[in-house]
């Protein structure tokens, strides 16, 4: 049977010791230093059984914290110049201290970061302005211009826009008439008599459209065979006879 142990990641020793002290609740200020070496100690070792490579700064840190408990261990007091006693853990304690406020620090500047990343960037227009006079040397054309250059441009966009308002529009009008309608149209008329004259179906509306529209509809249906062409004399003279079904024997 087998079975996976995972650890933790941690950035550094400072970052494990941190991890420590807040999962068992210790007071930071008073650091119970033979526990907490031997929960890092602890830590380093499954480091190695899992044949993960050990950084040199928790080696480093481990050893430092070994050589901070055998001094708490012999009773050999240490003062400073003030007279005072001097404790092992103090320069561990500021160095913690130190790092979480950075970390801490750090971690807003991750927050800001990500929230900057996400707004769109808007650009120095200054500099762009800037960027683009050197370029196109603007300042230098400024120099040389005057009011009478300014009242041609202006007479020149009106000129424009004028021919512009000028130009012809196209509109496009749908027009009352079908060609489905026009040849209901058709039938009916010739419905009454044999034979129509084209003028006299054209005579209803004298419209060029309506026109057009009657003379397709003849078209086709003199396609399908529904009625035909008589032709007459003289120019557009012609008659429109419907052709009568053939009937059937039963």
């Amino acid at each position: 049977m087998s079975f996976e142990i995972k650890l933790p990641l941690f950035e550094g020793p400072f970052d494990l010791m941190l991890f420590f002290i807040e999962r068992d609740e210790l007071d930071i200020y008073d650091i119970p230093i033979s526990k907490i070496t031997n929960d890092f100690l602890d830590y380093v070792h499954h480091m190695e059984n899992l044949e993960i490579e050990v950084a040199s700064d928790f080696i480093l840190f481990a050893a430092t914290l070994m050589k901070i408990k055998s001094r708490m261990l012999l009773p050999r007091p240490v003062l400073n110049e003030q007279g005072e006693l001097v404790d092992p853990r103090e320069e561990l304690v500021r160095n913690l201290l130190e790092y979480k406020k950075y970390k801490s620090v750090v971690e807003e500047l991750s927050a800001l970061e990500l929230d900057r990343m996400s707004k769109e960037k808007r650009g120095n227009l200054v500099k762009e302005l800037q960027e683009l006079s050197k370029v196109e040397d603007v300042e230098a054309e400024l120099q040389h211009l005057d009011l009478y250059k300014l009242l041609h441009v202006f007479q020149k966009c009106m000129s424009r826009l004028a021919a512009r308002a000028d130009e012809p529009t196209h509109t496009i009008i749908q027009y009352p008439y079908t060609i489905e309608q026009q040849k209901a149209f058709v039938l009916e008329k010739i419905s009454f008599k044999k034979q129509v004259p084209f003028t006299d179906l054209i005579s209803y509306k004298p419209e060029k459209i309506f026109v057009i529209y009657t003379f397709l509809a003849i078209l086709e249906l003199l396609q399908l065979s529904e009625l035909t062409l008589i032709l007459g004399e003289g120019f557009n003279n012609f008659w429109v006879e419907k052709i009568e079904p053939i009937a059937t024997e039963a």
